[in-house]
């Protein structure tokens, strides 16, 4: 049962795919952070439970936390090169690699290996806070100026933990605290354990923080990549995400040898990515020595007076840098490259042998669009 729990809460927070509005029945439009349950619902941020409802006054763990803070910033597709060894979880729990790029971004710290993470205590309303603020890249300021911004408004400003007096004088000063509009006095209470719905909230403001201040390593995350290469004219960008068309050619480099004399149908073939596929604007989409994969679709001998030969391949995936498998769908029909008067021969005479050697080049058409975010090479999947 404890393992089934624990796949519930990593779809709940792994799922990236773009939804629909979900209608919760205990979150009406009227309810003070509907818009941003709403809208953390729709990209996948956050989600609901089971039996439909969204449980606003729930607690949310450290963990989900950190996963979600991810997904809501779209670092969730990050490498981490050097993780950080934590006491209580390790590689099997579901929210590692999420913890990890938390702690790479530099939303959460950690002075030394080996210390504990507490992933399944609450987040209190100071650490979800807290993270927000270091999403972010602020002007600096003195204990004295945060506490002179919090005192002013309020009650309980004298009481938070020392180390929360900074990060919580600049999310007031950025508007980023969440209060409750039913509460009747102005309260930090840091300690408290944050609810559903105020980490919505909490996470929506730092989304919009972010679009305009993200910290250096989010800056440099969240830049669309460039570079030199072949150039898909007809790629075009919206945001974050390139497109190549349906219909597009681009090159490919094959790794082995195929002819229409020997290769039989439905043989796996493996090529690769000669040049970064870029943009007009030289936005990368696709990377140098990507690696493909497909069948030989139809072959058929060339014979002298009777045919040509035929040597058509369909390639199934690409495997990204990011080890992402990945659909591309695409068709290439080996052709050698004649003068008109050997295309007269060859179409007189017939019987042309088709073949690519090894480290050879052809050119695929492709069947299905790609789509891809140029800060991260991530391909989007249907």
């Amino acid at each position: 049962m404890n393992k089934f729990l624990k796949m519930v809460l990593s779809v709940a927070v792994f799922c990236f795919t773009i939804m629909p509005a979900i209608a919760y029945p205990d979150v009406d439009e009227n309810y003070w952070a509907y818009p941003q349950i709403n809208m953390l619902t729709e990209k996948g941020v956050i989600i609901g439970y089971p039996d439909g409802t969204f449980k606003p006054d729930a607690n949310v763990t450290r963990a989900e936390f950190a996963a979600m803070a991810i997904r809501a910033l779209g670092q969730e597709h990050t490498k981490v090169v050097q993780p950080v060894h934590f006491t209580d979880i390790n590689e099997e729990h579901w929210a590692y690699s999420d913890i990890q790029k938390a702690l790479y971004f530099d939303l959460i710290s950690c002075d030394k290996n080996g210390e504990l993470f507490r992933p399944d205590d609450s987040v209190s309303r100071a650490e979800s806070l807290t993270v927000a603020v270091n999403a972010l890249t602020t002007e600096t300021i003195t204990p004295a100026k945060a506490k002179e911004v919090l005192e002013k408004k309020y009650i309980d400003s004298h009481t938070i933990p020392e180390w929360f007096v900074i990060p919580a004088g600049k999310a007031e000063i950025l508007g980023m605290v969440v209060v409750m509009p039913s509460a009747k006095n102005a309260e930090l209470a840091a300690e408290r354990p944050a609810t559903r719905a105020e980490v919505a909230a909490i996470l929506f403001n730092m989304m919009e923080q972010a679009k305009l201040n993200p910290n250096a390593k989010l800056a440099e995350a969240m830049r669309k990549k460039t570079g030199e290469g072949f150039v898909i004219e007809e790629a075009t960008v919206q945001g974050s995400i390139g497109t190549i068309p349906e219909g597009t050619f681009v090159p490919i480099k094959m790794n082995s040898y195929l002819s229409s004399q020997t290769t039989e149908g439905g043989v796996v073939y493996t090529a690769r990515i000669p040049q970064n596929y870029v943009t007009r604007e030289h936005y990368i989409l696709l990377r140098e020595n990507d690696k493909l994969q497909g069948q030989v679709l139809q072959v058929q001998p060339g014979k002298y007076f009777v045919r040509n030969g035929i040597l058509v391949l369909k390639n199934n995936i690409v495997t990204t840098e990011n080890d992402q498998i990945a659909p591309l769908v695409g068709v290439a029909e080996i052709k050698k490259d004649r003068n008109w008067w050997m295309k007269f021969v060859r179409w007189a005479f017939k019987g042309e042998q088709q073949e690519v050697m090894t480290n050879g080049d052809a050119y695929m058409k492709l069947l299905k669009p790609v789509k891809v975010d140029l800060t991260n090479g991530w391909i989007y999947t249907e």
